[in-house]
Order: structure tokens, then C-alpha cells, then sequence
């Protein structure tokens, strides 16, 4: 931003004490590994918004984190989100991050869009069959310790070595034919809801 070195420094502190580090010139001064996770994390987001962005990408803002200070993590994404009209991508396995913080998912399996539409739409009536398997997946849908946790059977394709059809069609329990050698075309469920599966 050529600014001066005084300045820089006032920006910095500035954007520590806006995404919650307590004594930001104790933590300016400090070194990377005198912070908790989510501190670093709260510190990275800091840096991201240093140079004043429009849009805000946020890769796996929560992985390794409990879930108390994933919590925190969230309601300061949606707090920047509106207070400075940003926008925000997070990129994530988890959907349920995804529930209070977005308007609209992408799903996406080996590179290639499989659904996408209104966030609430999406964990209330997913049709893919990998996105249902994410969701299913979600630790919060497991309502006894005696049951174990969803997996999605299989492995994912090695990069570069897809196989033909849909990509998802090894792991899928409803492929057909037609999965095994053609890519799926776009299929409207609503106006704002697609989905690219021909086993509906």
C-alpha cells in the first residue's frame, strides 16, 4: 500500500485488534510460535485483509481447530463479512462450517462442479450422491457413541489419472452405465439448484 514504516505498523495493529488479539502490540511483537491455533489463524485472516480486498478466500479456516475456537473463527468471518461489505469464499470438507457463513454451495469431486445452489437448499435436499455423502459424514449426524461415524466408501481418482465418465462413479452406489463412460450433463432441480448426475 506505500505506506510508511509507522504507518504499516499502525495498520497492523489496527487489523490484530479488529479480528480480536488481545494486546495487539504484545502480539506484534511476538513470534509464530508463542500463539495458540487460533490465534495464528485469527493473525492470517489479519494479513489477508491488510491490503483491503473485495473478496476474501479461506482455505479450510477451521481444520485442527476445536470446536469452541472454530466457533469463534466463523462469527469473525461473518462479522468482517458485514462490516466490510466483503465477500467471502471458503473453501472446505465440511459442510457444516459452511451452514451459517454462506449463501450458496459448490460442490465440487475431482476438480469438476457436482451440485450447486442456495446453501439452505443444499443441506436440506442434496441430490448428488457424493454431496449426500458429506453430509452424512458430519459427526452431528451420528446420535449415539455406539454408532460409528459415515464414510464414502472408496478412494478418490489419483490427480491426472480421472477415470472416464463421472469421476465419482468407482465410489458411487447408484452409478450406472452411462456414469461409467459419459460426463454427466446439467441437471436443473430449481431455478437456482443444478446438479450434474443422470441417477435422480
Amino acid at each position: 500500500r506505500k505506506v510508511s514504516k509507522e504507518a504499516a505498523r499502525k495498520v497492523a495493529l489496527d487489523l490484530l485488534a479488529t479480528v480480536k488479539i488481545p494486546d495487539p502490540a504484545a502480539a506484534l511483537a511476538a513470534h509464530p510460535t508463542q500463539f495458540s491455533g487460533g490465534m495464528r489463524q485469527r493473525i492470517a485472516i489479519a494479513s489477508a485483509l491488510a491490503c483491503e480486498p473485495k473478496l476474501l478466500i479461506a482455505d479450510e479456516p477451521t481444520t485442527a481447530l476445536d470446536v469452541t475456537v472454530q466457533a469463534g473463527i466463523l462469527k469473525l468471518l461473518h462479522q468482517l463479512r458485514n462490516d466490510r461489505k466483503l465477500s467471502v469464499m471458503v473453501i472446505t470438507h465440511d459442510l457444516g462450517v459452511l451452514s451459517s457463513l454462506t449463501d450458496r454451495i459448490l460442490i465440487m469431486y475431482a476438480g469438476s462442479e457436482v451440485e450447486s445452489g442456495p446453501t439452505s437448499e443444499i443441506l436440506k435436499n442434496a441430490r448428488h450422491p457424493y454431496t449426500k455423502g458429506l453430509i452424512a459424514a458430519l459427526p452431528g449426524k451420528v446420535k449415539s457413541a455406539s454408532k460409528n461415524l459415515t464414510s464414502i466408501e472408496g478412494m478418490p481418482p489419483e490427480l491426472g489419472n480421472f477415470p472416464r465418465g463421472c469421476a465419482f462413479h468407482p465410489r458411487c452406489i447408484h452409478a450406472v452405465d452411462s456414469c461409467k463412460n459419459d460426463l454427466p450433463g446439467s441437471l436443473q432441480i430449481t431455478a437456482s439448484h443444478r446438479i450434474f448426475c443422470p441417477v435422480n
